[in-house]
């Protein structure tokens, strides 16, 4: 395989309206899952492509559907009556990031535009479908929505996207993606294009079941981010990680920092404490309203927030430019979500740093992470004596009509107590 740096986009085949899009995107040489999947398309093959977030991949699958659209246009007497092109994702933020690009590379191809998800603009979002549109981007339950009550048909499809499969089967849409899939035209009238962290066996199936005898393209996650991160690991107890993580927070210049936990609730734990020990730090779930996510991740992006906490779910298809640090306050349960995690600080060629916390919950999973990476992670000391005093904050609001207690702020010890006098980490002398 040619080496995807020698490829540049002017050697490709394309259309001039995509060609002003690139160049609109600042965008001259390929990435590895352009350059591999791109000619594959170009000569009409369909694509199962395995790629992690921040590698391109958003702009191959675009360009190619744009292409197809340009190249193999309805006939004149034929009514459209629906999208030409469908681009599913799991989350929000992933649908709202793809359409914006949809915009800049699609700038100069008069392609009508639109995305559709859950939680906001009901009515401005159906509005926007009834006067036309030719590439849907979409969450699967908001899609699914508009398409039963007969907003828009599937019948004019010509390309059909899936993005981040693997997720699609995490968080339960695959059921959608099925009722989706079987009411296109068939699969050989269209171009598909998947795209998955994993090509699993069931992403694998998927692809088989409703696509065209796809080509399987694999960028190995490995070389594309751990060769250009820093990493650091370290050995703490249960109680000895939240000061740690702060005393880590306060000692760095972590101006863009993403902390990564297993779950939800401990998320928003996290946030509390670095909240109420002077750390401006929020985490983001999907029980976070849709204006509040947004204006949180603009402000993360911005700088004006420096530290986001979350959990793989949650923080799939963010795309944040520079992010200085990644925190994995848990090991993750499976060895691919550490290297997509350390993969937020190492994007577009950029260098970052990863610090990883290996406590008494967690620290099984260590030996298969280093088994996967090939090597093993270099440790670092943690000084007990400098661990920072924690100031415990209080519980968060219980709902109405339920017994809720409502305590002051107290210092944080190791035994989980509340006391005046005991250092989180060492008791005083």
């Amino acid at each position: 395989m040619t080496d995807h740096t020698t490829i540049s986009f002017d050697s490709l085949a394309l259309p001039e309206e995509i060609r002003k899009g690139i160049r609109n995107a600042g965008f001259d040489n390929c990435t590895a899952i352009q350059a591999q999947t791109l000619p594959i398309v170009l000569a009409g093959n369909d694509v199962a492509g395995q790629a992690q977030t921040g590698t391109g991949k958003t702009a191959a699958f675009l360009l190619a559907t744009f292409n197809r659209l340009l190249t193999d246009p309805l006939a004149a007497e034929r009514k459209q009556s629906g999208p030409r092109a469908i681009i599913l994702a799991p989350t929000r933020e992933l649908a709202i990031q793809i359409h914006a690009d949809a915009e800049v590379l699609g700038i100069a191809t008069g392609f009508r535009m639109a995305v559709v998800f859950g939680g906001k603009d009901y009515d401005k979002q159906r509005e926007t479908l009834q006067k036309g549109v030719d590439v849907l981007i979409g969450t699967p339950g908001r899609f699914i929505d508009y398409f039963k009550q007969k907003i828009f048909t599937l019948r004019d499809v010509q390309v059909m996207v899936l993005d981040e499969a693997d997720r699609m089967f995490d968080l339960g849409f695959i059921k959608d993606i099925r009722y989706v899939l079987r009411r296109l035209p068939p699969p050989d009238q269209r171009l598909n294009l998947l795209f998955s962290a994993t090509l699993s066996h069931r992403v694998i199936e998927l692809a088989y079941e409703h696509m065209n005898e796809p080509e399987v393209v694999r960028i190995e996650p490995e070389k594309m981010t751990v060769d250009r991160v820093t990493q650091a690991l370290y050995f703490p107890g249960n109680d000895e990680k939240i000061p740690l993580l702060i005393s880590l927070l306060q000692s760095m210049d972590a101006t863009r920092t993403m902390i990564f936990v297993n779950m939800k609730r401990e998320a928003e734990k996290i946030a509390r404490y670095l909240q109420h020990n002077g750390i401006a730090a929020r985490a983001i779930s999907g029980d976070v309203p849709q204006n509040k996510r947004m204006k949180m991740l603009q402000d993360f992006q911005s700088g004006a927030l420096p530290v986001l906490v979350a959990t793989d779910v949650a923080s799939r298809g963010l795309h944040v430019q520079d992010v200085s640090h990644v925190v994995n306050y848990d090991l993750p349960n499976d060895p691919e979500d550490y290297v997509h995690r350390i993969g937020r600080t190492a994007r577009a060629g950029a260098s970052g740093d990863a610090i990883s916390f290996a406590c008494e919950t967690y620290a099984q999973s260590l030996p298969d992470i280093e088994a996967y990476l090939g090597h093993r992670i270099p440790t670092a000391s943690i000084d007990h004596d400098a661990l920072p005093d924690i100031e415990i904050p209080p519980p968060p609001p219980r709902k109405k009509g339920r017994p809720g207690d409502h305590g002051h702020s107290r210092r944080h010890s190791r035994s989980g107590q509340a006391s005046g006098n005991r250092r989180h980490g060492k008791r005083r002398s």
